[in-house]
């Protein structure tokens, strides 16, 4: 542009002499840059115009400015996390088909009520430590994330992986099975068959991809116990030795801070005290130690989770909702942790050829208490299949374990 067309267009863009002083403001209702020209460019007031009203103009002017670098800096850190994510998604995102997901009638009524506002997530933790994450391998690891989603608290309840429940092709044996025969898909509709829940959604890990994320954060704080050292130790150089990793061994006792194949080791504990019911509590207390850490992170660390973790990964979470769940990260607390079947209703015994199981002594009952325990519900009467499942898990294992 030349001087003189760059005069004439300075020269129409002045506000006229008849002007009534009003600001001019974009169609978005915010001042584009040309705007505080304007302003710098416009007659001077007359003597009435008080020293205060400038300096309130010009403090104005400065927190928009502020807050346009601001925006600025947020919408990097937001592109930093989308392209980690964006690197991982392929090898992780799944779409599951929606009319093959099984929800019972009775809980389609109570997502309108009491289960309103809850969102539901399966998470599995599988035996492997790359690839096999989408079927032919048993889910170690079964968990329930249920999340309120007007208050931002979390509640995690394991289900045990040797319970004794309908597989959701009426065939009875140890839950875990499910997933290794037909994939999350089937690991889901077993949990909503015999639990009453609507999940939809699911995220898989192995152990590289539980590895990875608490080593992107830096590690989590453990309290390790004396009797659980060589237990830990022992499966994190089994893990190493899949991974082709060095591990660093530990030797105290007392809180202190595990790294990732350290807390992976201390997951599959289990030959202590409380066998598979005490591991399953060691995993949610690293899942929530997890939760604590990202709090805690940079945008950039948890870009690089994103990087670490959604290669690693099989989910159906898309990737809108993987960007809304980082941005959100301190916005949810777990705030209970919880075991299924629960310890007043449940038992253990060798069911014939099925080994040894974990047997719901009446499932009705523990679904009962588990819709209380999620969703406040102490009025909750388990649906017709529910029922169905309860006397058939009695009809087939009183005879081993007795029945209550």
């Amino acid at each position: 542009m030349t001087k003189k067309s760059r005069d004439a267009y300075d020269e129409d863009r002045r506000p006229s002499k008849k002007s009534s002083g009003s600001s001019h403001r974009s169609s978005g209702g915010r001042y584009d840059y040309d705007d505080y020209d304007d302003m710098d460019r416009r007659p001077a007031k007359k003597k009435s115009s008080s020293k205060k009203k400038k300096k309130e103009q010009a403090k104005k002017k400065r927190r928009r400015i502020v807050l346009f670098i601001l925006e600025i800096f947020l919408l990097l850190i937001m592109v930093l996390v989308l392209y980690f994510v964006l690197k991982g998604e392929k090898t992780g995102k799944v779409d599951l088909n929606e009319e093959e997901i099984i929800i019972n009638e009775t809980v389609k009524e109570k997502e309108e009520t009491t289960m309103k506002g809850y969102r539901n997530i399966a998470l599995f933790g599988v035996d492997s430590t790359t690839g096999a994450l989408t079927k032919n391998t048993r889910s170690d690891t079964i968990m329930i994330a249920s999340i309120n989603q007007d208050t931002g608290e979390c509640k995690l309840v394991s289900v045990y992986r040797d319970t004794y429940l309908n597989l959701s092709n009426d065939k009875y044996n140890k839950c875990n099975g499910a997933y290794a025969n037909g994939g999350p898909e089937m690991a889901i509709n077993m949990l909503n068959m015999n639990l009453d829940m609507n999940i939809t959604d699911f995220v898989t890990v192995g152990f590289a991809g539980l590895t990875d994320t608490i080593d992107a954060l830096g590690g989590v704080y453990i309290t390790v116990e004396s009797n659980e050292i060589s237990h830990l130790n022992n499966y994190q150089l089994c893990i190493a030795d899949d991974l082709k990793r060095s591990y660093t061994p530990v030797t105290d006792t007392g809180y202190q801070l595990l790294d990732g194949l350290q807390a992976t080791g201390y997951c599959r504990i289990r030959y202590t005290a409380g066998d598979d019911f005490r591991r399953a509590e060691r995993q949610r207390t690293v899942l929530t130690a997890v939760a604590d850490q990202a709090k805690k992170a940079s945008p950039s660390s948890l870009a690089q989770i994103a990087n670490n973790v959604f290669g690693e990964v099989y989910t159906s979470l898309d990737l809108a909702e993987i960007v809304e769940l980082l941005a959100d990260v301190n916005n949810y607390t777990i705030t209970e942790t919880a075991g299924f079947p629960r310890e007043e209703n449940r038992t253990t015994g060798t069911i014939g050829t099925k080994g040894s199981c974990v047997v719901p002594m009446n499932l009705e009952e523990n679904v009962k208490w588990l819709h209380q325990f999620l969703f406040n519900d102490n009025e909750y009467t388990p649906s017709a299949m529910v029922q169905e499942c309860s006397k058939q898990i009695e009809a087939e294992t009183s005879k081993y374990v007795g029945s209550k």
